[in-house]
């Protein structure tokens, strides 16, 4: 299974993250990184490098870069904040390559469970029903469902960390106009996941954590 992982920073990537995905021992890999100026900082390691203008406010292209450059299928998109757990690739084995859209277990550092199987609305969990409008202005209606990874409809993709298909991401790209902080990831994840245009799944055998604490967590959403 072929993987290209695609990194987005304004400053620069840690070796720690970087080194998690070296460690893989994934045979066929690259490493891209969006944005930031510390390319020398990488060149011990199979990475691309590419400058991105950070005073074009463009964050959401950023990640349309990624899937321009790719080169393998299976692209991993992450902010620069999260690293692999060793069994990562060992788990994808496993978990295999029949899908479109993924994603794996996250943790915060102190190891609970972070936004990875999250739904955005849902009746039998909330007294109101919220638009898309209400949810872009920040309404509390993310929720982690009972772990049921049966139940796609209305899911949703936190823009920090997903995997899905070169084809996927060529034929429905993020909207550039919204960019950080607006709701980028909430406007991709109806359009893509909750018309059900592609497979959603959950690899419950690998995991990424982040390296630094997260406002929100899977006991409070």
């Amino acid at each position: 299974m072929e993987f290209t992982f695609g990194i987005i920073t304004s400053t620069g990537v840690s070796t720690q993250v970087i080194e998690s995905i070296v460690n893989q021992n994934i045979t066929e890999y690259e490493i891209i990184i969006i944005g930031g100026e510390k390319e020398f900082e990488y060149e011990n390691y199979n990475v691309n490098h590419f400058y991105f203008d950070e005073t074009s406010g463009k964050f959401t292209a950023k990640k349309n870069e990624i899937t321009r450059h790719a080169k393998y299928e299976n692209i991993v998109y992450m902010h620069d904040y999260y690293f692999l757990h060793n069994n990562w690739y060992d788990g994808f084995k496993r978990f295999g390559n029949d899908w479109d859209i993924c994603m794996n277990i996250i943790l915060n550092q102190n190891n609970s469970r972070f936004r990875d199987w999250v739904i955005c609305y849902d009746r039998n969990l909330e007294s109101k029903d919220f638009s898309l409008d209400e949810i872009r202005r920040g309404k509390p209606t993310r929720y982690l469902p009972p772990y049921d990874y049966t139940k796609t409809e209305n899911m949703y993709v936190s823009g920090g960390y997903w995997i899905a298909k070169k084809y996927v991401m060529e034929e429905e790209p993020l909207n550039e106009s919204l960019g950080w902080g607006k709701a980028e990831d909430y406007e991709w994840s109806e359009r893509v996941l909750w018309n059900k245009k592609y497979r959603y799944k959950m690899n419950t055998y690998s995991t990424v954590q982040t390296l630094k604490d997260k406002r929100l967590s899977a006991e409070i959403l």
